[in-house]
Parts: structure tokens; sequence; C-alpha cells
């Protein structure tokens, strides 16, 4: 039952901050409601006893994520930020699309705690009789790392080093600033 109201509080602390997120006009603002929600997150990946995934989650999106956005806005700023009036709908439908197509994608998957669900029955007796001789790792948690989830680490490594990249490129400048007394003796 406490289980049941930790998850149901950990849902709704998401939900809302998910729409205050939308509705922050301030950018900082934003950035920090972002940290505090990677910070919730990994609060559920703990309930959903996935420790490993929760100080993942806890590292590089409440910490690294949240101080390269800062440090984004303080070299980005400008003396004045334009509000967007409106509705942009086109990346709300594209939102909503994605929602339902992921939300179609789970439908079949067995309830979470499941004993008989393949992940319980298969994989894991699979991992535990097999990822010696499979892998020639002589630890099965490294061997479940790094041989089973390879593309899974390697996806999770491109995203940060994506991410990286698109950050360095916000914070080079093209061009050099110019002086207003420049312009003048330039002609």
């Amino acid at each position: 039952m406490i289980s049941l109201v930790i998850d149901i509080v950990l849902l709704l602390f998401l939900v809302v901050m998910a729409f205050a997120i939308l509705r922050m006009h301030h950018l900082l603002a934003v950035a920090m409601l972002f940290g505090l929600y990677s910070l919730l997150v990994a609060g559920v990946f703990t309930v959903l006893d996935a420790p490993d995934v929760a100080f993942t989650e806890a590292a590089v999106g409440t910490g690294i994520s949240t101080v390269l956005m800062l440090a984004t806005l303080a070299a980005t700023r400008s003396t004045h930020e334009r509000r967007r009036k409106g509705v942009a709908w086109m990346p709300l439908c594209i939102c909503i699309a994605t929602g339902a197509l992921l939300i179609y994608g789970i439908h079949n998957m067995p309830n979470l705690g499941d004993p008989t669900a393949p992940q319980h029955t298969e994989v894991a007796k699979r991992f535990i009789e097999s990822g010696q001789a499979e892998t020639g790792v002589p630890n099965l948690v490294t061997a479940v790392l790094a041989s089973y989830r390879g593309f899974d680490t390697l996806g999770e490594v491109t995203v940060v080093f994506t991410a990286g990249i698109g950050v360095m490129l916000l914070l080079v400048r093209r061009e050099k600033p110019r002086i207003r007394g420049e312009q003048h003796d330039a002609k």
C-alpha cells in the first residue's frame, strides 16, 4: 500500500513539473525545473528497483545536464527575451502522436513485477547459466552491461556525446561582436 502511495505521489509530481515547465517563460527557471524533473525521474527508477539507472539519471540528468543548460544560458543570454504568442501546433501534434505511439507500443508488455514475465523466467536464467561461456567475462554484471547490453550502452554514450557537441556548438561564437566605434572607422 505504501509503495502505491509513493508511486502516485511521484507520478503527480512528474505531471505537475511537466506542466510547470510548459507554462514557464523564463529560461533560467525552465533549466532549474528540468533538473528537478530529472531528480524525480531518478526517484521513479529507484522505486522500480533500477538503482544503476537512478544513479546515472541523478548524475547526468540532474547534475551535468543542469549545469550545461545553465552555462549555455549564461553564455548565450541576450539582453531581452521575446515571448512567443500563441501555441506551436506542429510540435504539440508531434509530441501527442509520439506519446500515442509509445502507449500503443507498451500495451502488450507484461505487468510490472510479474514473476511469469519473460525477463524473469527466460532472460535472467539464460544470463546466469550461459553468461560466462557466451561472453568470456567472469563477472556476470560486467557481462550483461558490456556484452548483452553493448548496443544500449553505445546508444547512451552517443546521446551524451551528441549533447556535448551541441552545447559546444552553442558556446562557440562565429562572429566577433562589433563595437560601436568600429563601424565609423571602417568608412
